[in-house]
């Protein structure tokens, strides 16, 4: 049987599994254009977070879209488990962390509970949906949808895993743009998408010059911000990714290139071990103090 794209869109629920950071970021987009949206974590402190980020955000990002094409508000839920979340869904965006024995399995539940239109992505930055299907039987509807940093960047990454169903990655190029995002479709599978493969060379080579002690953190950035006119450097973005997660991308990378050389995966490593996670932590290549964001 062939796979039927979503139908009914504007009346079904996105749902987003992960709240944390980008889960809860790429919650208020959808929310802020009228999508239903129901968030899935397993932590209380987490939806409690996430809902509070959500409303605080709604009106501000609607009052950025276009008028003419905004739908009315309608409700955020958060929910604890995927089963009570996921029926009636058209597009279920998973962002939990960079691990494939946490995404596997996630997917093989998400293809057997979701409805049989539904469209299932992966907000990874560095797996390609193709890894992600051991245990899918439908990967015509599984595929990348990577956001960047909501609602500062909307841009939205686009790839499909090999088997994704005609029409489906168009379909999404089209309904996006209604909640402010900017879709750019992946036109093969490629490890890092388009943006995220180049921004792994920069980052990779400014922890190398930290890592060689040629530079300090804070000149790198300094440098970056004055020479390409970047609101922030590498180090700041990777301090509000969190370190945990770069460490993860960089080892991702090695595996995927294993002739990259590992003294920048090595600095990452030396931070994480010592319990400096960036901003959510307190400290990351930075110190912070008490009223850093941790969202």
């Amino acid at each position: 049987m062939s796979f039927a794209l979503p139908s009914g869109i504007a009346d079904r629920p996105v749902v987003v599994i992960g709240g944390g950071t980008l889960g809860r970021r790429i919650a208020a987009v959808f929310r802020s254009g009228g999508a239903p949206v129901r968030l899935v974590d397993l932590s209380a402190q987490q939806r409690a977070a996430a809902t509070e980020y959500v409303e605080a955000t709604t009106d501000e990002l609607r009052a950025k879209l276009d008028p003419a094409a905004v739908r009315d508000v309608r409700p955020f839920e958060t929910f604890a488990t995927a089963e009570e979340a996921v029926p009636g869904a058209w597009l279920v965006i998973e962002a939990v962390p960079e691990r494939l024995d946490i995404k596997v399995p996630l997917f093989g539940q998400l293809d057997r509970i979701a409805d049989a239109d539904a469209l299932l992505a992966t907000n990874s930055s560095s797996y390609a949906s193709s890894e992600l299907l051991a245990e899918v039987d439908h990967p015509e509807r599984v595929l990348n949808m990577h956001f960047a940093m909501p609602p500062a960047s909307m841009a939205v990454e686009l790839m499909g895993d090999g088997a994704t169903a005609d029409g489906a990655l168009e379909l999404l190029d089209r309904e996006l743009r209604v909640f402010g995002l900017l879709p750019f479709i992946a036109q093969r599978e490629s490890v890092g998408f388009i943006f995220n493969r180049i921004w792994a060379a920069i980052k990779r080579e400014s922890l190398a010059v930290v890592a060689e002690g040629v530079s300090t953190p804070a000149d790198v950035d300094g440098i970056m911000r004055a020479n390409m006119g970047l609101a922030a450097g590498p180090f700041q973005l990777m301090d509000q990714v969190g370190l945990d997660v770069v460490l993860d991308i960089e080892e991702h990378y090695l595996a995927a290139y294993p002739w990259l050389p590992t003294e920048s995966r090595d600095l990452v490593k030396s931070y994480v071990d010592a319990g400096k996670l960036g901003r959510k932590s307190g400290e990351g290549f930075y110190a912070y103090g008490a009223e850093a964001d941790a969202d």
